[in-house]
Formats: structure tokens, sequence, C-alpha cells
């Protein structure tokens, strides 16, 4: 498995690498879920809950994304569906 700032910035794959935006992880790679949620950057906010595996960090990120979009999500699998983010074993990245 890819390292957590590399799966949060992952931004597609190609083959069977993950593609991982280097300037953002360079500049928020550190920040925890909710820091990132509070600047806005929803989508590696869920990828890092998602990472996580803590129901109770993915319970808080989904309370304070629903407050900030006006949404009703209560599954994680709505989200990941929203966000195109799942677990998968990928073990290669190339940094952009």
């Amino acid at each position: 498995m890819i390292s957590r700032e590399n799966f949060i910035f992952a931004i597609g794959f190609e083959g069977a690498q993950a593609v991982v935006d280097g300037k953002a992880k360079r500049e928020f790679g550190k920040l925890s879920t909710m820091e990132l949620a509070e600047k806005g950057l929803y989508r590696a906010a869920f990828s890092s809950a998602l990472y996580s595996k803590n129901p109770e960090e993915m319970k808080v990120f989904i309370g304070l994304f629903n407050k900030a979009a006006g949404t009703a999500y209560t599954e994680t699998i709505e989200l990941s569906r929203l966000f195109g983010v799942y677990i998968e074993e990928i073990s290669k990245i190339m940094i952009l």
C-alpha cells in the first residue's frame, strides 16, 4: 500500500501506478483530515479519513462535509462514489 500522503493526493492512475500531485502533497501532505477539510480540500480530506480506517474520523468528516455542502450523506460508499476514491492495493507511484 502506498503512503497516506501519496494516497490522499493521488489524482489518477497510469497502469498499475498511482499518479500523485506532488505540489499538493508537499504543501498539504502533513495536515490532518479535519485540517484538510477546513481548507476546503474535501476530496483529500475524504481520502485521508478513508485511509485511516477510523470510523469515528469518517463520521466527523461526513458531518463536516454535509454541513459545508448542504448535503445529507450518511455512508462512506456514497462519498467514495462522489469523490471517485476507493481503497486499492497500489504499490507504485508517479509524482507529477
